[in-house]
């Protein structure tokens, strides 16, 4: 069973957790091509988007990045880069493999702006933590209930567009992605 909610104060004192396996950042359709497969294989993704932060208000930039991760290995999809190849729309439109993120309707409304298609096979874990009456919707209170770790957001307001991303940049977004994947699987071995 696990506790409705959690204050600030208690995720603070929490230990640090990101995510330490190998990130492959495709930015070109020759590196997508190379990774696709694999993607493909998986049963279960953990997922999430990256935007340039707008700093005035009603200006929306396209989505940057597309974070996919197994447990054992990250992707980070620089659309900004290379676009939306029909395998990636076809991934995202697919029941298979399951996607876990978080404020997917979000996600979903940016990417479906970008680039027309109909995405399926998502679980939003927002919803999902509702079924063991978990109350918080924010990535990091859900991290500390469930895993009882928190996760670093400092990397969130950055320029996701920027030619190199920084190591810290890709840690924090690989994490955002399998952290997910760990919540959904704890969740759903604790039934």
């Amino acid at each position: 069973m696990y506790q409705n909610e959690i204050s600030k104060e208690e995720v603070a004192v929490l230990e640090l957790i990101q995510y330490e396996g190998p990130i492959r950042v495709i930015d070109s359709m020759e590196t997508f091509e190379e990774e696709i497969e694999q993607i493909e294989r998986e049963q279960i993704l953990g997922f999430d988007t990256e935007t340039r932060p707008s700093f005035k208000k009603g200006k929306v930039y396209p989505t940057s990045l597309i974070q996919i991760s197994s447990l054992e290995k990250a992707w980070i999809l620089r659309v900004n880069r290379f676009g939306y190849p029909k395998r990636l729309l076809e991934l995202l439109s697919g029941e298979m493999p399951l996607k876990i993120g978080l404020g997917l309707q979000d996600d979903l409304r940016r990417l479906r702006a970008d680039f027309q298609f109909e995405p399926h096979g998502f679980l939003d874990l927002q919803h999902y933590v509702e079924a063991f009456r978990i109350n918080e919707k924010g990535l990091k209170k859900i991290s500390g209930i469930v895993l009882n770790r928190r996760i670093s957001k400092s990397q969130q307001v950055s320029n996701w567009d920027a030619d190199v991303l920084s190591e810290a940049q890709l840690r924090y977004a690989a994490t955002d992605a399998w952290i997910c994947l760990m919540i959904y699987n704890s969740l759903r071995d604790s039934i």
